[in-house]
């Protein structure tokens, strides 16, 4: 591989870039603060994100990918032209090789869309990868042996459930439930049953802090501040974790019935490798406290999450095009 190669984990909420030798050397949030008036880019990734909610009219923060799917074009064109730039310092002139990553339902037109984009943000060759498989490379499996191995990839945006054996999926499901859809689930959740608006940065904050899939011995609390809905004005209430868990308990359960779906299509080979091997998950999703029980509890196999689970697909995007020479691809 020369020099710059690098591998990018194009999320709904966060772009990861790996470079070769240097790891993840960039992570930033999916945001771009676009200027309606003057019709420019403003501010990009994590200076874009701490406007969110807080701009004035003529500034609106953009997410130009949805579900894992771009829909803005040329804010995503622009939005990864300046992160390949960051990622590889002002310095280099050959145009970078560059593995990109696609969840595993999408259609040959967003992938063509994907390819094109990154294309036009510079890139030399461009090579677009499954999230699972980039997920199980980055979360230390070995996908090239002829074993099945069993991976869910909780994003922003979408969920990806897959069987992979060698180098390849052999049963997947992509839903779009993920941790977004947790964000929305808190944020509907606090205004229903407590009169109050919150914003998506502290739905997530309460998420992080407290959300929980699976009931827990002791029960946690935190303040959240928002709008009273009734009087328009400020408010703190104190939320509980049992709260959080059940308002969570709709979109985590979409989740364990899609597991259970791609389990039924796995041939039963594979599901005895997979019953032995156990889950791994990846993904930021995959940091919800309590997962891990959650799908064990449904599946009777062991679960567990991948080390860095949000780098995961980001680092095996990188180190897919070695993976596959060993599988002479």
């Amino acid at each position: 591989m020369a020099a710059m190669d690098i591998g990018i984990d194009l999320g709904t909420t966060s772009i990861l870039v790996f470079a070769k030798g240097k790891g993840i050397v960039l992570k930033e949030p999916s945001v771009v603060a676009y200027d309606k008036d003057a019709d420019r880019v403003k501010a990009i990734g994590e200076e874009a994100r701490q406007m969110i909610g807080r701009t004035p009219g003529n500034i609106t923060a953009i997410r130009p990918l949805r579900q894992g799917v771009i829909s803005d074009y040329l804010i995503t064109e622009k939005m990864l032209r300046y992160f390949i730039q960051k990622a590889m310092g002002r310095k280099s002139f050959r145009k970078p090789r560059i593995n990109i990553c696609v969840p595993s339902g999408v259609t040959a037109v967003e992938r063509k869309a994907v390819e094109e984009a990154t294309y036009q943000a510079g890139a030399r060759e461009v090579f677009i990868i499954e999230e699972p498989v980039a997920a199980a490379i980055g979360a230390g499996i070995d996908i090239t042996r002829p074993f099945g191995n069993m991976i869910i990839d909780i994003g922003g945006g979408t969920t990806d459930i897959a069987v992979i054996s060698l180098g390849d999926t052999v049963v997947a499901s992509s839903i779009k439930v993920a941790g977004n859809d947790f964000d929305q689930a808190i944020i509907r959740y606090v205004r229903k049953s407590h009169n109050l608006f919150i914003g998506e940065q502290t739905a997530e904050a309460v998420k992080i802090q407290i959300g929980s899939a699976y009931p827990r011995p002791q029960t946690t609390t935190m303040d959240v501040k928002g709008r009273n809905v009734i009087t328009g004005l400020p408010k703190t209430v104190t939320l509980t974790s049992e709260e959080v868990r059940t308002a969570l308990q709709d979109a985590t359960n979409q989740i364990v019935e899609a597991v259970h779906g791609v389990l039924e299509k796995t041939p039963p080979e594979l599901a005895a490798d997979i019953s032995e091997r156990g889950i791994v998950l990846t993904g930021g999703g995959a940091l919800m406290d309590g997962l891990e029980e959650l799908i064990e509890e449904a599946t009777g196999i062991n679960t567990m999450t991948a080390e860095e689970p949000t780098c995961a697909v980001a680092t095996g995007t990188g180190l897919y095009t070695e993976v596959m020479e060993k599988l002479g691809k």
